[in-house]
C-alpha cells in the first residue's frame, strides 16, 4: 500500500548526517593529503613537458582566475 499522506514514515530524520558518506570522506580526505604529500617527488620524475601540463591544471587550484578589464575612451575612470 502507498503512502499517500505526504508524510515521511521510516528512514533518516531530516539532517541526520548520512554515515557511509562521512566514511567515505574521511577515507578520501587521508588517501588524498598522502597523494598531496608525494606531489613533489612525482613531479621529479616526470618529464619537464608532462610535468608543465601537470603545473598548468593544478593553477587554477591554487591561483583565483584574473577577469579582464576593460576601459572606453567615453567612461570617466574610477580611482
Amino acid at each position: 500500500m502507498a503512502n499517500t499522506t505526504g508524510k515521511k514514515f521510516g528512514g533518516r530524520e531530516k539532517g541526520t548526517p548520512n554515515k557511509l558518506t562521512k566514511e567515505l570522506r574521511a577515507a578520501l580526505k587521508d588517501v588524498l593529503y598522502d597523494e598531496i604529500e608525494q606531489i613533489p617527488h612525482r613531479l621529479d620524475e616526470l618529464e619537464a613537458k608532462d610535468r608543465l601540463e601537470l603545473l598548468v591544471k593544478l593553477m587554477p587550484y591554487v591561483f583565483p582566475k584574473v577577469q579582464s578589464v576593460s576601459q572606453s575612451l567615453d567612461e570617466p575612470m574610477s580611482w
